[in-house]
């Protein structure tokens, strides 16, 4: 069998040198979890579907709640039907945890990544504000009629009880030993804790003898059980692997994470989307991470990052250039659950490899497709 150009990887001890050869990376099997390799397709274009604040698991003690679950399950079902990806990406608050209340959150986790697992498709998840957050008592079940369907057992050494909720960790590790092979989700170096989904992902291209198509750098913007930002540990961190990886600038790069930066109220339409930016909503203002710690500032740095892409608002789904160097995107409110009536969706991006192009469009549950633009500038 013939040896991966590339393997996917993501480092969990401290960073180690990379000896790169041709389009191999060797890397220490004692500090990195290897996976299959994501690969275009021949003739074909690689296409991702993002899937953004999901917000399983709300209200699981009315009627209420589990119905939103199915309609969420019903708009992934309908956007993967009908754009067919090779790769999800799920960008954080796939559960809302401080209304979930059991300790397996990875339960509601579960139900949520079905749709893509049920259809074979590899995928990947990072983290949101409410992956994590702790449980918060409902004020009704402190009233006359208001009766906690879950009791903490009277003899429990565990003082959280059922209540303490599940850690980041503790999520990602259930999905990968639930899901095989599917599951590209890895969790990050122990000194970024405890921001845990920092790793990367490598496209291929489908030829062997060429370099990789895309870098796929998926970060971890805190909230929940920690303040919301992205660390300078974490800077240093996409500095060391980025410029490993990719020293000449070479291979293009797309960013993930959930919380959008700064830099997005700067590039913030005021009121209508108008050009360069492209979208369909503009509703709210953006509700930033709690400080910048100069990532905006390494990634303007280079000529590889083409697009950053985040959740967080579920009324704004538009796309912006930043300084004329990258994109600055918001996906589409995917799920029911969580805050606001706009209809869902997603947002998609498709990636071709001759020439190179990375466009991007959001795909609605009613199927129709609104709001495409080209990320690459030519």
């Amino acid at each position: 069998m013939k040896k991966p150009s590339l393997f996917l990887i993501i480092l969990l001890l401290s960073l180690p040198l990379f000896s790169a050869v041709g389009w191999e990376l060797s890397i220490p099997t004692t500090t990195a979890r290897t996976v299959g390799n994501l690969r275009v397709r021949e003739g074909s274009p690689f296409k991702i579907a993002i899937f953004a604040d999901l917000h399983f698991g709300e209200d699981t003690w009315t009627d209420w709640g589990p119905r939103q679950d199915v309609n969420s399950v019903n708009v992934m079902s309908a956007v993967l039907d009908a754009e067919t990806p090779d790769f999800v990406v799920y960008l954080g608050d796939v559960v809302t945890a401080n209304n979930i209340a059991i300790q397996n959150a990875s339960l509601f986790w579960d139900k949520a990544i079905s749709p893509t697992r049920d259809r074979g498709i590899p995928w990947a998840t990072l983290f949101g504000n409410h992956d994590d957050a702790s449980f918060v008592w409902p004020l009704d079940w402190f009233s006359s009629s208001g009766i906690p369907p879950v009791r903490c057992p009277a003899a429990s050494d565990d003082d959280g009880c059922a209540f303490r909720g599940t850690t980041r960790v503790e999520l990602i590790q259930e999905e990968i030993k639930s899901s095989s092979s599917l599951s590209y989700s890895m969790i990050g170096p122990k000194e970024l804790w405890p921001s845990v989904s920092n790793y990367v992902l490598v496209v291929e291209s489908s030829d062997h003898s060429k370099p990789p198509v895309a870098l796929l750098y998926f970060l971890d913007s805190g909230g929940g059980s920690y303040p919301e930002v992205i660390s300078n540990a974490q800077v240093e961190w996409f500095k060391t692997m980025s410029n490993t990886l990719n020293p000449d600038l070479r291979i293009p790069e797309l960013i993930f994470w959930h919380i959008p930066s700064k830099a997005y109220k700067k590039v913030a339409p005021r009121l209508w989307i108008t050009k360069p930016c492209v979208g369909s909503i503009n509703k709210e203002k953006v509700a930033a991470q709690e400080a910048e710690n100069g990532m905006m500032r390494v990634l303007e740095n280079r000529s590889s990052v083409k697009a950053v892409f985040v959740g967080h608002n579920h009324g704004l789904d538009w796309c912006c250039p930043y300084k004329d160097k990258l994109w600055l995107c918001f996906a589409r409110h995917t799920g029911y659950g969580g805050y606001g009536n706009w209809p869902r969706g997603s947002r998609i991006l498709k990636i071709s490899e001759l020439p190179f192009r990375i466009k991007t469009w959001i795909r609605m549950e009613d199927g129709s497709v609104h709001s495409e633009v080209n990320l690459t500038y030519d």
